[in-house]
């Protein structure tokens, strides 16, 4: 087994740890934050919850708490970002600070971070998204190359979500 091999299947045994602990859904959150930015690379990482029935999301990790901390829900805004990744189930790649402007109304706070790209990947279940993944980084970051595997990892959430729904 080479490197590469060897630290994929070190990320997936960690995954399956965390989701072992009784200590959820922290812990399996920490471990996403972690095996994504081993694998991926992120600055900024959170998790939002999204309620359909009430046009609803609430952020339910972040690994920066002072900027983003976890918060009571807030209306979703609509528009082509929401159709994208809520709607259609699809992840959001945007690459550059005039995307995340098109798309964020915190594209200034996300700015102040040294956040200039995004990749929004859906957690979903029976065709429904349930929450998304979000990492922010450098500008230019996320490649199409990189969606796979996010989507990937990001399914691991799904425990943790339908335990709270």
């Amino acid at each position: 087994m080479n490197g590469v091999q060897e630290q994929g299947l070190q990320a997936f045994v960690a995954l399956a740890r965390a989701q072992a602990s009784t200590d959820q859904p922290a812990a399996l959150y920490q471990a996403l934050d972690k095996v994504l930015a081993q694998a991926i690379g992120h600055t900024l990482f959170t998790i939002l919850r999204y309620d359909d029935a009430t046009n609803e999301s609430a952020r339910i990790y972040s690994n920066m708490p002072a900027a983003y901390p976890t918060a009571a829900k807030k209306p979703l805004s609509g528009g082509n970002w929401t159709d994208i990744v809520l709607t259609r189930g699809e992840t959001f790649i945007g690459k550059t600070p005039d995307d995340l402007r098109a798309v964020f109304a915190d594209h200034e706070l996300i700015a102040s971070l040294g956040c200039e790209s995004v990749l929004n990947v859906p957690v979903r279940w029976k065709g429904r998204t349930l929450a998304s993944l979000n990492l922010l980084h450098t500008r230019a970051w996320y490649r199409d190359d990189h969606v796979p595997i996010a989507q990937s990892l990001a399914q691991y959430a799904l425990p943790t979500l339908l335990d709270e729904a």
